[in-house]
């Protein structure tokens, strides 16, 4: 792992790093509880994700710049400024989710006061969109820099093509995050990525290109850092691949037992980067056990606090389903 302060961390910021983490981590899990107690519909784990996003996530400036995250990205939503009540708001389908409103399926992104924009279910979709956005800021001389994330899965779509051309062809500040954990659904990254890396298609379209050890969240950091500030200058577009594991199925109606092997579930596990981090952190006298320990619960009261909120937050009425959907009927003539 790299040493933090390498990567330009301070002390601290290497906690907060390991608190957002564990937050990511303990958020998701309760997620899944809650989906297998009938509470909520669907829970889709970022388990495994948690370093990448975060160390990407700190790199960009909250309230700022722009985020296109992709459904896995719980870590980087919270990094961008959605807290666990807003993540269970949505989970519930309550009328204050900043999401939707209760409208839009859980895990599809979306704060307006974040400028976080919600994708919808088609991979890839928030491809294109983040590269619009950013033309967009170009042209007004707005210098902020857009985050746009998605999985190995997404790099076979049109729109990852489309964007990246275009964002090249401009040298649009976008920074494309891909999280490779090496399963598209069921399907491996050997029968879904030709030449074995994302990263490497960067050269087609004359942009960096970065392949990088995901669950070191100190080494995400510091190539997402680079990017952004090359981007934030006028210095374009990059495409940067963080290898990552996905711990759990693809969703909770996914049984990856039946496509995965014992082995290869074993190796991820062991790649876990939490406890790496938290390891980490120990040998370098940053995180004792007291202190870890304090962290879980203050953690594990964010997230009981969020639930219950949530739980007690009224739905949607009918009424309020088609109102930022329609337009209002047109007066009526005099």
């Amino acid at each position: 792992m790299l040493d933090h302060r390498a990567a330009g961390l301070t002390d601290e910021q290497a906690l907060a790093i390991y608190r957002w983490m564990l937050l990511t981590r303990r958020l998701d899990e309760r997620l899944g509880v809650l989906q297998r107690s009938g509470a909520i519909p669907l829970a889709l784990s970022s388990r495994g994700h948690e370093a990448a996003q975060v160390g990407a996530a700190l790199a960009f400036a909250r309230g700022k710049d722009w985020w296109f995250p992709y459904y896995r990205d719980l870590g980087a939503v919270l990094v961008a400024g959605t807290t666990p009540l807003d993540v269970m708001l949505s989970s519930f389908g309550r009328a204050a989710d900043p999401s939707s409103g209760g409208r839009q399926t859980p895990y599809n992104w979306g704060d307006r006061r974040l400028n976080i924009v919600a994708r919808s279910a088609p991979v890839g979709v928030q491809i294109p969109q983040a590269v619009g956005v950013a033309q967009a800021a170009v042209r007004r001389g707005d210098p902020i820099v857009v985050y746009c994330s998605f999985g190995e899965g997404a790099a076979s779509q049109g729109d990852f093509h489309e964007g990246l051309n275009w964002a090249a062809l401009h040298r649009l500040p976008v920074i494309f995050f891909c999280q490779n954990n090496g399963w598209a659904i069921s399907v491996p990254l050997s029968r879904q990525v030709a030449g074995g890396s994302v990263a490497a298609r960067a050269a087609g379209y004359g942009i960096e290109g970065v392949s990088l050890d995901g669950t070191d969240p100190f080494a995400v950091h510091a190539a997402v850092r680079r990017a952004v500030v090359r981007a934030r200058a006028g210095g374009g577009p990059a495409l940067i691949e963080a290898r990552v594991h996905r711990l759990d199925p693809h969703t909770c109606d996914d049984n990856h037992a039946a496509y995965r092997t014992g082995a290869e579930l074993r190796a991820a596990r062991e790649a876990d980067p939490l406890p790496a981090v938290a390891d980490y952190l120990r040998r370098r006298g940053l995180l004792t056990d007291a202190a870890a320990a304090a962290v879980e619960r203050a953690v594990a009261a964010e997230i009981d606090a969020a639930e219950a909120a949530a739980r007690a937050a009224r739905p949607p009425a009918g009424e309020e389903a088609l109102g930022p959907v329609t337009a209002p009927p047109a007066p009526a003539p005099p």
